[in-house]
């Protein structure tokens, strides 16, 4: 059984998901680690969303329950957020509702900006995670790689994509309402991670020239040379900071990384013993704006709240960004949700058959051992000829196929343990692997 406990910028606070967010790799461990029943786990955490997909060993009874209960129990373990406060923040999805959830995420349908590109990458980087620590299972595997061909698909079948703005360019074109002239900005670039990049070409694309680059894991001169601009060394980053007008950070480092001792001017001087200028806030900016913008994409924050108290500056974070998400482009919306439920009845279907499989494979196996004692019988009073073989194997082929079809389609509804139960009942024979009933459906807020 799948399951998949999920908080989202639809259901929890930025501060909660915050808190979520910072070590996902250990929750996945613990999950596994403290349930006997949990097959396999893997965890997503992003900007805006916490989702932890389970699989449950089906024979328990009350499979659903106790996967939530192991979640909520390692996330207060690892994160410290307890029960009390992640109730009310999150919802459950279960059977064939998790397919279609982690496909509309990976294609970035639930996404605070609609189609947005990254969310992608991620989905792929959570299952690597969970392989390198061991805690990914088959039906876990086939999911999230059935995930990735479903967002493949959105791209190139729809325009999702190109109605869709990264969360990066919308970060920028909020920014754009403050930046007079992109080419007089000097740029700071916090991190060299997976937006680092992508904030890059799109700093290029407006105009932006005058941009280094800081790494708090020490990683600047690689993304600097192989990017064409200037690496910031740890000493000389409170100077940079304080120099620059423009600073964008998208770390993945769990505690803020820029503060307002970066830039106050006392505290730059002191950083680096001497002064840095009148340069400061000397950008060209429109009337009336803030002389120094920090734009914060980092999820946890990389940025404390309190730089915004600042005189001439101004803070746009993933909370304001999320205030300013444009509407849907519902056309382009409706038809790549049409290809998710696609892929997921695709995916649902898939997995139906290979549950009722064994329960197929019993019933075959019953027949075909009558066929052969029959046949034998059939031989001994001679059939020479083999006619009465040939007749009883089509015979068998056509009792086989009504009861094959429909284990199919009871599977496809989420009934195959009525199938099992029938030939039990009716022939006193058991698959040789139990049945998991992958069709139920729910979602639970």
């Amino acid at each position: 059984m799948l399951l998949c406990v999920t908080a989202s910028h639809k259901t929890a606070s930025f501060e909660l998901l915050e808190r979520l967010s910072r070590t996902p790799d250990d929750v996945a461990s613990t999950v596994v680690d403290m349930t006997p029943c949990v097959q396999g786990a893997v965890v997503l955490a992003t900007c805006n969303r916490f989702e932890a997909y389970v699989e449950m060993d089906e024979p328990v009874t009350a499979a659903g329950a106790i996967g939530v209960e192991a979640v909520l129990e390692a996330v207060e373990s690892v994160t410290g957020v307890s029960a009390e406060e992640f109730d009310g923040a999150y919802e459950v999805h279960s059977g064939r509702r998790v397919a279609e959830h982690l496909f509309s995420v990976a294609s970035g349908l639930e996404s605070v900006v609609s189609g947005e590109g990254e969310i992608a990458g991620q989905v792929r980087r959570a299952l690597k995670s969970a392989r390198t620590d061991g805690t990914t299972s088959p039906e876990l595997e086939r999911l999230f790689q059935r995930a990735s061909q479903a967002q493949r698909k959105v791209k190139n079948v729809t325009a999702l994509g190109r109605a869709g703005r990264s969360l990066v360019r919308l970060a920028l074109e909020l920014a754009d309402s403050r930046i007079a002239d992109w080419s007089t900005e000097r740029v700071l670039l916090v991190g060299t991670g997976a937006y680092a990049a992508v904030t890059l070409a799109t700093l290029r694309e407006r105009g932006a020239a005058d941009i280094s680059v800081y790494s708090p894991s020490g990683r600047a001169e690689v993304f600097a040379a192989k990017h064409g601009i200037r690496p910031v060394a740890a000493a000389d980053y409170a100077r940079t900071a304080a120099h620059s007008s423009l600073l964008i950070t998208c770390t993945s480092a769990t505690e803020p990384v820029l503060g307002p001792e970066h830039l106050r001017l006392p505290a730059a001087i002191e950083a680096v013993g001497c002064p840095v200028g009148p340069s400061i806030g000397s950008s060209t900016h429109s009337t009336g704006s803030p002389s120094r913008l920090v734009v914060d994409l980092g999820m946890p924050r990389n940025v404390d709240p309190a730089i915004a108290s600042l005189e001439g500056v101004a803070l746009l974070d993933l909370e304001t960004i999320r205030l300013h998400a444009p509407l849907e482009e519902l056309q382009a919306t409706d038809a790549a949700r049409t290809v998710v439920r696609e892929a997921a009845d695709t995916f649902h279907v898939v997995g139906a058959r290979q549950s009722v499989t064994p329960s197929i494979v019993a019933l075959r196996s019953h027949i075909f051992s009558l066929l052969d004692a029959e046949i034998g019988r059939a031989r001994a009073r001679g059939d020479e000829d083999g006619r009465v073989e040939q007749a009883l194997r089509h015979l068998a082929g056509v009792l086989l196929h009504t009861p094959t079809t429909r284990a199919h389609e009871l599977a496809a509804a989420g009934r195959a343990d009525e199938f099992t139960a029938a030939l039990a009942a009716l022939y006193d024979i058991a698959p040789a692997n139990p049945v998991s009933e992958l069709g139920s459906e729910s979602s639970i807020a």
